[in-house]
């Protein structure tokens, strides 16, 4: 590790990213804001899916002041977080084949609609699945992933594919294999994971993107206020009631 401490090391290498991202991958994320402004202005629903702390991202741009109120989560049991005990049954339970459609068979996704899937890695069984039979069911897939992974791992669905192979829209968030940036002399193995703050970044920009693009066509964006500001329960009341055949976290 060179000069600096690890806080302004970590903030570097974040900063790093963030910034290749934004220039990299510009052209994806406004296609992504567009296709989810495409499936808003169509009647379509919106969901966005992570496993483990790719839930994060996910959970991030739901029920989100500033955000859109049309973003769903689609939880699988287990899946979501480190609140299961133990905390490595939710990473067996990414690799078991069938789940993932299972959960798209039981859950409000419908031809039409827009689905983001969040895999750092994408080699899984269950984002690689999720994708596959969302498309198969007529479902518009943005995979959020470091495309990384697929040239340097090896894929742990049985088609030997990757999320990345499965998608509409890929939003490659550059993260390097393993998910850590840092290293030490006397620290036996690398650390800092970046992945979070990545992934978080990408999704808004997305949000935002889509936000704009509604606004660009006449369409007042389903946004979210605060509950913390004056008059933002009522602004949500109006905006839920408006869209409440689209917002599923209430029920």
């Amino acid at each position: 590790m060179s000069d600096g401490t690890p806080a302004d090391l970590f903030f570097d290498a974040a900063i790093g990213l963030l910034q290749r991202v934004r220039d990299e991958e510009a052209e994806a994320i406004t296609a992504a804001g567009t296709l989810l402004a495409d499936t808003v202005t169509a009647g379509g629903r919106l969901f966005a899916f992570g496993a483990g702390h790719s839930s994060l991202a996910a959970q991030d741009v739901v029920y989100r002041a500033g955000g859109l109120a049309l973003m769903n989560l689609l939880a699988v049991p287990g899946v979501v977080g480190v609140d299961v005990t133990p905390a490595t049954l939710g990473s067996a339970l990414e690799r078991v084949d069938g789940l993932a459609g299972a959960v798209l068979d039981t859950s409000p996704l419908r031809a039409g609609d827009a689905l983001v899937i969040i895999s750092l890695s994408g080699r899984n069984a269950l984002p690689v699945e999720m994708a596959l039979h969302a498309r198969a069911l007529g479902i518009h897939v943005i995979g959020v992933t470091s495309v990384a992974y697929a040239a340097e791992t090896t894929s742990r669905h049985t088609t030997g594919t990757f999320l990345k192979d499965h998608c509409d829209i890929v939003l490659d968030s550059k993260i390097a294999v393993g998910d850590a940036e840092l290293t030490l002399d006397t620290i036996p193995a690398p650390f800092a994971p970046a992945s979070t703050v990545v992934t978080t970044a990408l999704l808004q920009a997305v949000m935002a993107t889509t936000a704009a693009a509604l606004a660009a066509r006449g369409v007042e964006p389903p946004l979210l206020r605060s509950g913390n500001v004056d008059g933002g329960h009522e602004w949500n009341g109006r905006v839920m009631t408006e869209y409440g055949d689209r917002i599923f976290y209430r029920h």
